[in-house]
């Protein structure tokens, strides 16, 4: 039975899921579903300082509220724009000297919104977020602990001049963020830079093969006329075509895992067993576990184990190089472990992958871009096989893969990358998001340049 209806979806009965979401009339890919405003929103602590703190792009220097000293924006526009959200925000941390949590700082946002505007925002918001699903009885007492010390976290810095709030309705809203808080990404889609919440798409429910993806569209602030100015919001876009009363679904957790272990993130992560037919049937498991069939002789189960145990050793190990900026030990370690890999695991396996990634990635960094460049190819070559045609993921990956396929010298292998990112870009973020609109320039012809790679200075790994 409909509930409430927001044209063209509404909210309806979904079984054992609760409620969902489902269209009321047919869509076509790339089509926008539903946009939706956050309801609150703030930036990861650590990144507070390069990122604006209202349209969330990453900033080289931002301009620092000279009140709270912590809130950092693109410039006084991006400020006066945000003054509404932050005011409060702004007097609490000036009073208790630091900023709190991004979780206690997202709850106090919630509440100081709900305050103002009460908790149903627009004539377009299908729930309001007492009805939303907060877990708190399926949590294990470890993160209840932790749900505990945010509570008393978030009483120190509510002002005592604000309305008082019980702690059984915090301790919701705490709950409510840690199941349904959306991940924001900076304006190139290539870093998660806070966590917001937007009660529509809180009824999105998942499958691991979805016919809809989500993302942030970073809103404009830079037109002298306010009027033209856009908030930041999300985008439900369809990656298909769907029908007339067809539920609408996103994936929770990334799709380059085995079911079993996607059954078990979401479990840990949403307190519910995935059921959907990717995971029942474990479509794609036998890929992702690949290994090498040479005119059938496969390698024996004895040594497959001691490949896979010896690649997440070696994957611990690339973390740990990784996170101390020691990249050539990293190049070492993926090398060594391609090494052992390639006579054994098929090229979808997902360890193997995940080194390939990673050995791409730092390799651009360090300026070694025909390697870089072949292992990246073969990485697009596994995702391809395993990802939904139109997943964003892949977009990414193929687009990364041909920006290092140009720095290699290796322009129409590049230009054909970067036209098939085009085509799932555009469908899963539109013509006017700010990657698509840099593929547009990056897909001139570029057979026409010199085959020579240009030089390049040195790039952060997240610009790769």
């Amino acid at each position: 039975m409909t509930v409430e209806k927001m044209d063209p979806v509404e909210v309806f009965a979904a079984g054992e899921k609760g409620r969902g979401l489902r269209v009321t009339k047919e869509m076509s890919a790339g089509d926008v579903v539903f946009a939706e405003a956050s309801f609150a929103a703030v930036v990861f602590d650590s990144l507070s300082l390069q990122v604006c703190h209202s349209c969330f792009r990453r900033q080289a220097n931002p301009h620092r509220c000279a009140q709270c000293k912590f809130a950092y924006y693109c410039d006084r526009t991006c400020q006066r724009a945000a003054w509404d959200e932050h005011k409060q925000e702004c007097s609490a941390i000036k009073k208790i000297g630091k900023a709190p949590n991004e979780n206690v700082r997202l709850v106090a946002r919630i509440l100081w919104r709900i305050q103002k505007d009460t908790g149903l925002v627009s004539d377009a918001q299908l729930t309001t977020l007492d009805l939303l699903e907060d877990h708190l009885s399926k949590m294990s007492p470890e993160d209840l602990k932790e749900l505990k010390v945010d509570v008393q976290h978030f009483y120190n810095y509510w002002p005592k001049k604000s309305k008082p709030v019980g702690e059984d309705y915090v301790s919701h809203l705490f709950g409510v963020i840690n199941c349904n808080g959306f991940t924001l990404s900076d304006q190139r889609g290539l870093q998660a830079v806070g966590v917001g919440l937007f009660p529509n798409l809180c009824l999105v429910n998942h499958d691991c093969w979805p016919n809809c993806t989500v993302i942030l569209n970073p809103g404009n602030q830079t037109a002298l006329d306010a009027s033209f100015h856009s908030k930041r919001r999300i985008e439900l876009r369809a990656l298909g075509k769907i029908s007339e009363g067809e539920e609408l679904t996103v994936s929770y957790v990334d799709f380059l895992n085995v079911s079993k272990d996607r059954q078990r993130l979401l479990k840990q992560q949403y307190y519910f067993d995935c059921k959907c037919e990717h995971c029942t049937s474990g479509i794609k498991d036998d890929l992702m576990t690949a290994v090498r069939d040479t005119d059938g002789h496969k390698p024996s189960a004895d040594v497959v184990k001691a490949v896979t145990d010896f690649s997440l050793q070696a994957l611990v190990k690339i973390e740990e190089a990784r996170t101390k900026g020691n990249f050539h030990e990293v190049v070492k370690i993926c090398r060594e472990s391609l090494e052992k890999q390639d006579p054994v695991f098929g090229g979808t396996n997902l360890h193997l992958l995940r080194v390939l990634s990673t050995a791409s990635e730092v390799l651009s960094f360090l300026q070694q871009f025909t390697e870089a460049a072949g292992y990246a190819q073969r990485m697009v070559d596994g995702y391809t096989k395993l990802y939904h045609p139109n997943n964003a993921q892949l977009g990414m990956a193929i687009m990364r893969a041909g920006v290092t396929h140009w720095h290699a010298g290796l322009i129409e292998a590049a230009h054909g990358l970067i036209c098939s990112a085009y085509a799932i870009l555009i469908i899963t973020h539109g013509a006017h998001h700010p990657i698509t609109k840099d593929l547009e320039v990056k897909q001139l012809p570029l057979q026409f340049y010199s085959s020579r790679a240009p030089q390049v200075n040195k790039v952060k790994l997240t610009e790769i």
